[in-house]
């Protein structure tokens, strides 16, 4: 959709009636950097125009004030407005004042603007042309490619904000926590959407920082680390068990023993050798445990260290 196209689907958006707040609004206030805003009684015209070219993939201004937009993208004479082209107009009685809209069409001596905070509501209204300070259009302005769900995602997690979970292309709980996250930590409007701002932050963003508690010290109430131990400690007591005891019988007692596969052994010697490498084997197998728990133990420390986990 066009910024225009955009704007026409606010048509009947109107100020909250008395101290409320519209949401809708607010979030205008919030997607273009000025999540600060309290309330919806603040100029939105500049905030309702901004927020219909972000949500077009159309880099704004990103201010509040109407007259930022008499230097955004390339002037246009009057007479070639079109529709969609962007018209500022003076409001107020301060040289920095005015009011910002989408020109619908101009007539004769009116402009009709299609615009926000117009009568406190989203509208089409006429202006003298004569009032008309700029016409600006988004001719060197360069459309944003938005990325896709994976794509941010995978950016998130390489700059250390591995909350965001699996690469799976859904803004869930553990996605929209990471966004917030990375939004917090680079001064942006702390709403969970993929946005401009966010994909422009994104490709110039340094590695999350690990606070230096963290970045030498050991998880608590882990289970993996308390597992790990518990494995260490029996893998040990049971090489050692191995080392000393009689893990098989004696196959020797075969001469006593009826069945064929018995004999076998004890006409093979199987016995012999069996019974003296078991206690061996059965050591390794406890050795390895615990070099399986101790790499695990240490892949969990690395994990909290380089803040990979919560």
């Amino acid at each position: 959709m066009t910024p225009f196209d955009i704007a026409r689907s606010y048509i009947g958006t109107t100020e909250g009636p008395g101290p409320e707040d519209n949401p809708v609004i607010m979030e205008m206030y919030a997607s273009v950097g000025h999540d600060w805003v309290e309330h919806d009684s603040v100029a939105w015209c500049a905030a309702f125009v901004g927020h219909c070219l972000e949500n077009s993939g159309i880099k704004s201004t990103r201010k509040l004030t109407a007259r930022s937009y008499l230097n955004w993208g390339i002037p246009i004479e009057i007479a070639d407005a079109q529709q969609g082209d962007i018209g500022v107009i003076p409001r107020g009685s301060s040289s920095w004042q005015g009011h910002v809209f989408f020109i619908d069409r101009i007539e004769e001596r009116w402009v009709w603007g299609l615009g926000g905070n117009q009568s406190d509501a989203v509208n089409i209204k006429r202006y003298p042309v004569s009032k008309l300070l700029g016409v600006r259009r988004a001719g060197n302005v360069a459309p944003v490619v938005a990325l896709s769900i994976e794509v941010v995602q995978r950016k998130l997690k390489s700059l250390g904000y591995h909350e965001v979970g699996t690469i799976d292309g859904i803004v869930g709980p553990r996605t929209s926590a990471a966004i917030l996250a990375f939004r917090n930590d680079n001064s942006l409007p702390l709403v969970p959407i993929i946005d401009v701002a966010l994909t422009e932050a994104l490709e110039h963003a340094t590695p999350r920082a690990i606070v230096p508690t963290r970045s030498s010290g050991v998880p608590t109430d882990s289970r993996i680390i308390t597992a790990s131990n518990a494995q260490i400690g029996l893998g040990v007591i049971g090489a050692a068990g191995s080392v000393g005891s009689q893990i098989v019988p004696a196959l020797a007692e075969a001469e006593h023993a009826q069945h064929v596969a018995d004999r076998v052994f004890r006409l093979t010697g199987s016995d012999l050798w069996l019974s003296a490498a078991l206690p061996w084997i059965g050591m390794a197998v406890f050795i390895g445990v615990v070099i399986y728990a101790l790499r695990a133990k240490a892949a969990r420390i690395d994990d909290h260290r380089q803040g990979r986990t919560l």
